[in-house]
């Protein structure tokens, strides 16, 4: 799906004006504290790339959702601080991300030097995608770069809009390595090739549950929507969190699956409380014993020892979604022990973001995987179309005619 697509190693770089566009989107304490820096490390690669060319390093980046205002506690003045620790250089953050004094700054780069633009979700027009807003960003760089997948599934003025306004575009490393995982494990799947798919709710994944059903060999089904399956095909789940509205989507999933062979599988007991509270009264029942007033928030034992009988012949495992409410040390166990059998599998894993990715760092096995995709919702969008606004971008960006010429404003 990438054969289209310029990456940064085929561009030359050198002594150029780079903007890159990354997710440093990063989790902060009260005190303003980043409390976990993986997103910072991930797109390090493609910044220390540029920086090798020689070229003068842009980086924009939102955090939070300030909601096009300026908000003090989602400055990236933390992200800056570092950063620079990790290159061990100095990143200049600008006061915004085109105004006159980050111009000023912008003009004044020499070759080697970074620079963070200000949080681009401050100004409302980024997540507008503003026509005009693309053009002040693609006005800063002779070369774009894409390395946020994680914001990829977003038609932001920063991945979508800017690229008309750049001669040169291309995705960076980390851009590179999803596709490349992407490819192989929807495109080109070693067999059998195994879906693990769990969570909430069964109509923000509906999409991808009838497109896996086209590829994959198994299916499993754990977390909240599969009580959402019991429901629909005639069990009693008690006061479990159930989407009723889904429940007709749910059972064309099941008769998909059935058209075509593909084995479904679905928990065989829950663990069970008296209520939503960590100090809930809990127990183990099959599905068919949910009480009435009871709730099912992690998959039983006898569901851990099935699901792990399915994955044994894997080749292919990709995995979002947990098991249970994992946040919970009572409700924990099935996601952690589920991590533990697809990290210790012979198979591609590939871990699909978002809590997914939470549970695998948690349980300690995330060096076991073969790849944690850092986007979730971007991951599971890719799965259910192909393709996300932010690379459609670079696919169809089309050369500028010889002679047209291009401004210069802000340089």
């Amino acid at each position: 799906m990438n054969n289209e697509i310029k990456f940064i190693d085929d561009i030359d770089l050198r002594g150029k004006r780079v903007l890159i566009r990354v997710d440093l989107n990063v989790p902060l304490d009260e005190k303003g504290n980043i409390t976990d820096d993986t997103r910072i490390r991930s797109v390090l690669p493609t910044i220390n790339y540029a920086l090798d060319e020689n070229a003068r390093v842009i980086l924009a980046s939102h955090l939070g959702r300030p909601k096009g205002k300026k908000v003090a506690g989602m400055s990236l003045a933390p992200v800056a601080k570092r950063l620079g620790r990790l290159l061990e250089k100095k990143v200049t953050l600008t006061p915004d991300c085109t105004g006159k004094e980050t111009r000023k700054i912008l003009h004044e780069m020499k070759p080697g030097d970074v620079v963070l633009l200000e949080n681009l979700r401050f100004n409302p027009a980024e997540e507008k995608n503003s026509d005009g807003f693309g053009r002040k960003l693609g006005e800063l760089a002779d070369v774009y770069i894409n390395d946020a997948f994680a914001t990829a599934h977003r038609e932001h003025a920063s991945n979508v809009a800017v690229i008309k306004y750049v001669e040169e575009v291309g995705a960076g490393l980390l851009m590179k390595k999803e596709l490349s995982y992407f490819t192989r494990a929807m495109e080109k799947p070693m067999r059998p090739f195994v879906a693990i798919v769990g969570g909430k709710k069964v109509s923000d994944k509906v999409g991808l549950l009838s497109s896996l059903c086209e590829k994959v060999d198994k299916l499993i089904i754990g977390g909240s929507m599969a009580l959402t399956f019991f429901k629909a095909l005639g069990y009693e789940v008690g006061k479990s969190l159930v989407e009723d509205d889904a429940l007709e989507e749910a059972k064309r999933v099941v008769a998909n699956a059935r058209k075509r062979n593909i084995k479904l599988y679905l928990p065989v007991d829950f663990v069970v409380a008296d209520r939503f509270n960590p100090s809930a009264e809990t127990k183990v029942v099959t599905y068919q014993e949910i009480p009435p007033t009871w709730m099912a928030l992690d998959v039983g034992p006898a569901t851990v020892t099935l699901f792990n009988e399915a994955i044994q012949n894997a080749k292919t495992i990709i995995w979002n979604g947990p098991m249970g409410v994992f946040e919970m040390d009572a409700f924990s166990r099935g996601t952690f022990a589920m991590v533990s059998n697809v990290a210790n599998s012979y198979a591609l894993t590939i871990v699909g973001g978002g809590d997914t990715d939470v549970a695998v760092h948690r349980a300690g096995e995330f060096a076991k995987m073969s790849y944690i995709s850092t986007g979730g919702g971007a991951f599971l969008q890719l799965l259910q179309h192909n393709d996300l606004p932010g690379i459609a971008a670079l696919r169809t960006k089309k050369k500028r005619r010889p002679g047209t010429p291009r401004s210069r404003k802000g340089r």
